[in-house]
């Protein structure tokens, strides 16, 4: 308890005076207050960490999906890796676009929300938190296979799971520590080395081990590959793509100017078709007519033997036995350390978008708490972690890039029809950057990269659910628990599912608030004239300045709670009497609680045994920073007016219910009374 405060409305004045809005001054201290809250995620991203988010993803993908788009795209391996970088360019052009327009931390989930509304903007975020998800999981998986090329028993079964699991261990540390400088340094070094390598393996294979021959002679369309295998090749290849998401979802943390970023995508772009075509020629080359993707005279198979190192299946290949032993070692290596650096950029990206929608109120917002001393999400990063090493038990590579597939399809389908719309719906707001090759339609500039790129991928998403049955039912099924879990949070905490509800960026610190505003509050109603007093109280504690986009900052949780007797079931059908004067008493604090600045005050019932219990089960839920609730004046009579007694005050007159919350609330309790004389006068009349 921080103590108790007076009866009187804004600026001293009783019950009944017009209501001030806030101060100036005390606006000007709520604006400082957010802006030092919203740097809690520095903005300290550079050119080498972006490099390194970008393409550790592109990078890893070669590492760990070759094998799988091999077997399955058999001799059209080039032209599947030559889609892919060609799909790559206007990805990363819609990315840029959208991250530049409004930039914010979410990727394609921040497109949704401004394009269309906050259910589209949580479906594309729930899809890719199970991709970032996927990711940490195969990658680490990735990296034990490769470490098994220096020590076997690292591959094995038991001994991969435990190293993955220590890797994603390391991961979510890291993760929680934050981003430093120097090691976003060290890792866009990691992932240049890591281009290099490759583009040494591409330069050595086609010079040593590329056959055209057996290239075209193992491609018979529709027999080998297949349709349905060509198409899911096609589908896995937007693995590479997640490191765009991942650097559009730190776009408010980033320090680069526009020139620094178009030179990372153009130079990117040429690098990854070199590596691309180069990888897919050699990998095409190492099938034979004969065997398909089976183990022919002399040839080594990356869909069998090497699924989940495929690059050391390629430079097994090398000769002379020195070249092709340091070169083993060499890619092990560089490909261990890349899969646990694409591991940290997907954690990053997975972290940054989880606060998003902690700070939306599209997931319960205690989930997105920062860190006391790190200001990290380390709660998402905690369940993420958990999750992933779950997903490594399998060990079937196969199963997890299908799935991966599924979300990164409908992720960035919404992210191209997002920019799209916006072009229509914000046609007038400025754009640092538009993709270009756009034409004039219906009034407005289309971009056709992004439109074609949302019919490509949006036949993607389709494909892959036609041709991976674990993708159809697990993904489907993701989908679908993401989607109620949704529709459940907001009834329950009667907030809009299509519109947005922004809390501060303070919300979610875990700094121990002192004199300073509050963003989230909870008001336990009682439906007597006090509740004014304290939804007023909460408000003058909020912090009284909307966002840019004119959406209150700063929220009222305003409950009312039905005390179910244990009698009764709590389902039990409850008088009309009491439904309506909760729901005057509700309407009346919304009213009250919204004619300050800033402010956006919830409503919700609540049912329970206990009003105590469930008034901290509630803050708990809702992730608030502080609960306002009415404390009883001390009564004259010994007792209780209920006692008829008349000896002196009681010596703790405050409530069993305010006493319960002092003691077990995890944040800041603040108590309002109301004078002695209208205390007074309610309970005359609550007796007569």
């Amino acid at each position: 308890m921080s103590g108790t405060i007076g009866p009187e409305g804004p600026g001293g004045e009783p019950h009944g005076s017009p209501r001030r809005r806030v101060s100036p001054a005390r606006q000007r201290a709520a604006v400082e207050l957010s802006t030092r809250s919203r740097s809690a995620l520095r903005r300290s991203i550079g050119s080498p960490a972006l490099f390194a988010i970008v393409y550790a993803s592109t990078a890893s993908a070669v590492y760990f999906g070759l094998g799988v788009i091999a077997s399955h795209a058999l001799g059209l391996t080039p032209l599947v890796f030559l889609l892919a970088a060609a799909m790559f360019v206007p990805t990363a052009m819609t990315y840029l676009e959208g991250a530049l327009l409004h930039p914010e931390r979410g990727g394609s989930s921040v497109f949704a929300r401004y394009a269309f509304n906050e259910l589209v903007s949580f479906v594309a975020g729930w899809a890719m938190l199970l991709d970032y998800v996927i990711l940490i999981a195969v990658t680490a998986y990735a990296a034990t296979q490769y470490l098994g090329v220096f020590w076997a028993p690292l591959a094995g079964n038991l001994e991969a799971i435990g190293l993955a699991a220590a890797l994603i261990a390391v991961v979510v540390l890291s993760s929680i520590r934050g981003f430093a400088p120097r090691r976003e340094v060290r890792i866009g070094a990691l992932v240049l080395v890591a281009v290099l390598v490759l583009l040494l393996v591409v330069g050595i294979g086609l010079a040593t081990i590329f056959h055209p021959s057996r290239m075209v002679r193992s491609i018979s369309l529709g027999r080998t590959p297949t349709w349905s295998g060509l198409v899911f090749a096609l589908t896995i290849t937007t693995i590479a793509f997640t490191g765009v998401e991942s650097a559009s979802g730190i776009a408010s943390e980033v320090r680069v100017g526009l020139a620094g970023l178009k030179r990372l995508l153009s130079a990117g772009s040429v690098l990854l078709l070199v590596c691309y075509l180069g990888i897919g020629l050699l990998a095409a080359s190492d099938l034979h007519a004969a065997g398909g993707a089976h183990v022919g005279s002399g040839g080594i198979s990356l869909g069998t033997s090497f699924t989940d190192t495929p690059m050391i299946g390629l430079v097994s290949q090398m000769h002379p036995q020195l070249l092709r032993q340091v070169m083993r070692n060499v890619v092990a290596a560089v490909a261990a350390s890349t899969l646990f650096a694409a591991a940290n950029a997907a954690m990053l990206g997975l972290s940054r978008l989880g606060y998003t929608l902690s700070t939306n109120r599209q997931v319960p917002s205690g989930l997105g708490r920062l860190h006391p001393r790190r200001a990290t999400p380390h709660l998402i990063i905690l369940i993420a972690g958990v999750l992933a090493f779950c997903l490594v038990l399998p060990e079937n590579l196969e199963l997890l890039v299908g799935l991966y597939a599924f979300g990164a399809a409908l992720a960035f389908t919404i992210a191209h029809v997002s920019v799209c719309r916006l072009r229509y719906r914000e046609r007038d707001r400025p754009r640092p950057y538009a993709i270009p090759l756009s034409v004039s339609f219906r009034g407005a500039s289309l971009p056709l990269p992004a439109a074609a790129g949302a019919v490509l991928f949006a036949a993607a998403w389709v494909a892959v659910m036609v041709v991976h049955l674990y993708a159809r039912y697990v993904g489907l099924g993701w989908i679908v628990l993401g989607l109620a879990l949704y529709v459940r949070y907001r009834r329950s905490a009667e907030l809009p599912l299509l519109r947005r509800v922004a809390v501060a960026p303070q919300m979610l610190s875990a700094e121990q608030p002192g004199e300073r505003d509050y963003s989230s509050i909870l008001v336990p109603l009682s439906g007597t004239s006090i509740d004014d007093d304290i939804i007023q109280t909460a408000a003058l504690l909020a912090s009284g300045q909307p966002t840019e986009e004119g959406e209150p900052c700063s929220t009222i949780e305003a409950v009312w709670i039905f005390e179910i007797p244990m009698l009764l079931p709590l389902d039990a059908r409850l008088p009309e009497e009491q439904i309506r004067r909760a729901r005057q008493a509700l309407a009346r604090a919304k009213a009250v609680g919204e004619e300050y600045a800033g402010v956006q005050v919830a409503t919700a019932t609540v049912r329970a045994r206990r009003v105590g219990e469930a008034i901290v089960e509630e803050s708990r839920r809702r992730g608030v920073e502080a609960i306002v609730l009415s404390a009883e004046e001390p009564s004259k009579v010994r007792g209780g007016v209920r006692l008829g007694g008349r000896a002196a005050p009681i010596e703790n007159h405050v409530g069993e219910a305010a006493r319960y919350v002092i003691g077990k609330a995890d944040c800041r309790v603040i108590l309002t009374a109301p004078p002695a004389r209208e205390a007074s006068a309610e309970g005359a009349a609550a007796m007569g």
